[in-house]
């Protein structure tokens, strides 16, 4: 676009944010900004419109299923560690030296924790 000043939200920065802007989890500021970038940058305007179909193609195909409390709990915690600056859930730490596994086993595997071979 020849003659027109630099726009002050480069696409990289959108695209980063790009599902945050989807899924209004921004604050009404930066969305406003981001709503500007979008409807002046054709590239990134297409990107948005690709990732806001996918986004509701999966809202038809799968909306419907019913998400475990547990598992909503899970996550909602994971959520709330990461925003206190923790970074890592509990079951995610080292375990020490002596080969003992975290409670609820490999993160994300879906499976129980094994138990430490014996030491026979």
């Amino acid at each position: 676009m020849s003659g027109e000043s630099p726009r002050p939200t480069d696409c990289s920065e959108v695209l980063d944010h790009l599902y945050e802007y989807l899924d209004r989890e921004m604050p009404d500021v930066d969305s406003a900004k981001f709503q500007e970038h979008i409807e002046e940058c054709s590239p990134c305007l297409e990107k948005y419109g690709l990732e806001e179909s996918v986004k509701k193609l999966v809202k038809r195909c799968c909306g419907h299923d019913e998400v475990p409390s547990d598992l909503r709990a899970k996550v909602l915690d994971r959520i709330d560690l990461i925003r206190a600056g923790e970074g890592r859930a509990p079951a995610e730490r080292p375990t020490s030296a002596e080969g003992s596994a975290p409670a609820e086993g490999v993160a994300g595997s879906g499976e129980p924790a094994r138990p430490a071979p014996s030491a026979e």
